[in-house]
């Protein structure tokens, strides 16, 4: 951020381009904006020192340039004194994590910012804001102040805009983080006369631009995810169920698929997997102690055998082995009701079990889904991977087990 008004400063003496500190820099904010989401970046920072100026919605603005601009400029960040300077714990943040140093907005900003004149001749981007403050993500921007120009014709560098789409989603003004894709866009350097309105217009140009480019989808994970919010969470309940009595597929296959598409619904298409799972479990029992011999397919004799001994000797708690070893949960289910386990008990402990297992199944593909969020339009290619992986999976399981 600029302001207006402030003496000349002498430039500093700077020896070396700090690289290694913004490298670890990029990497910290890189990996925290992929869990949120996604960030990616179209174009790149000319050779050489340079002035960024950018649009400014969020605070999270200052994490994405972190994340995208090359590590050999080694950017530092302009930031508001009287805000992330006011207390020592804000100064240690902003200056480590965030390689921030203070502007002045009452004043004598435009010498804060000439100090930094050293730091460009060496080979490093001082990024600013020049509207002064957070604005609005809609591309609407405010007055752009001449402190970076003024800065850039000091230096003899270029003055690159940026436009940054997605922060004010993913941590709006006065609002709370939610998971959003951040896209930053680096275009032409200016012309070297350019004024503040020029500036503001590239800068607003590039933003307009990145909010306005749709991000490729597939096709199928569009139908999955009307489908899920219509019917996941029955679907998932009743498939879960199913399983536990008879169906060969185990349910997270099928979390596999939803959770994946729409990261969103992880817990709830998760949370009704495990009751359907537990329901099952519990109907199996009672079908078996009253004589039913429900079909068992992609199970063996050894399967049934290994939960039979492990029932008799550790009684309901027999359960807590089903999600490591490779037997299915029917078949404990159904060699629980023959050998007349209690049925609190078994509820109690194929719940945890099952719930250990199903939760943090639906959790995991949750979180794939949102780090390959900018990847889903090779949800197709995902889906085929996820089939031939369970496929081979099941087969050496069964193989093992005859």
């Amino acid at each position: 951020m600029s302001a207006a008004g402030g003496l000349t400063a002498a430039p500093r003496t700077v020896r070396r381009v700090p690289r290694a500190g913004a490298l670890l820099r990029r990497l910290l904010w890189w990996c925290v904006l992929s869990l949120t989401g996604g960030v990616e970046r179209r174009g790149a920072l000319p050779p050489g020192g340079c002035v960024v100026v950018a649009n400014h919605a969020s605070h999270a603005d200052t994490a994405a340039l972190l994340a995208t601009l090359d590590a050999r400029h080694a950017p530092l960040i302009g930031a508001a004194a009287d805000y992330w300077f006011a207390s020592p714990w804000r100064r240690r943040v902003c200056g480590r994590l965030a390689a921030g140093f203070p502007v002045r907005r009452t004043g004598g900003g435009l010498g804060d910012l000439l100090e930094r004149t050293a730091e460009l001749r060496a080979g490093r981007a001082v990024v600013l804001f020049p509207e002064g403050t957070r604005g609005a993500d809609d591309g609407r921007l405010g007055t752009f102040h001449r402190g970076a120009l003024l800065l850039a014709r000091e230096a003899g560098v270029p003055v690159v805009p940026v436009g940054i789409a997605g922060t004010g989603r993913l941590l709006p003004k006065h609002g709370r983080l939610r998971p959003a894709l951040v896209r930053v866009r680096v275009g032409a350097p200016l012309d070297a006369s350019a004024g503040p309105e020029e500036a503001r217009e590239a800068v607003g140009a590039l933003h307009a631009r990145t909010l306005a480019e749709p991000l490729r989808d597939s096709a199928v994970r569009r139908r999955v995810a009307a489908l899920v919010s219509r019917r996941g969470a029955l679907l998932a309940f009743v498939w879960a169920c199913a399983e536990a009595l008879s169906w060969p597929l185990m349910p997270e296959l099928l979390l596999g698929v939803v959770c994946a598409a729409v990261p969103r619904s992880a817990l709830r298409v998760s949370s009704a997997a495990l009751a359907g799972s537990v329901a099952g479990g519990l109907l199996a029992l009672h079908l078996a102690a009253a004589g039913a011999d429900l079909p068992a397919p992609l199970t063996t004799d050894r399967m049934r055998s290994e939960a039979r001994v492990t029932l008799e000797r550790d009684g309901a708690r027999a359960v807590h082995a089903q999600p490591w070893n490779g037997v299915p949960f029917k078949v404990y289910a159904a060699e629980a009701g023959r050998a007349r386990t209690d049925a609190g008990a078994w509820l109690a402990h194929s719940t945890a079990a099952r719930g250990v297992r199903t939760l943090g199944v639906g959790a995991a593909f949750g979180l794939l889904g949102f780090l390959l969020h900018r990847l889903r339009r090779l949800y197709g290619v995902y889906l085929v991977l996820l089939g031939g992986g369970f496929a081979v999976g099941l087969g050496l399981i069964v193989r093992g087990w005859a």
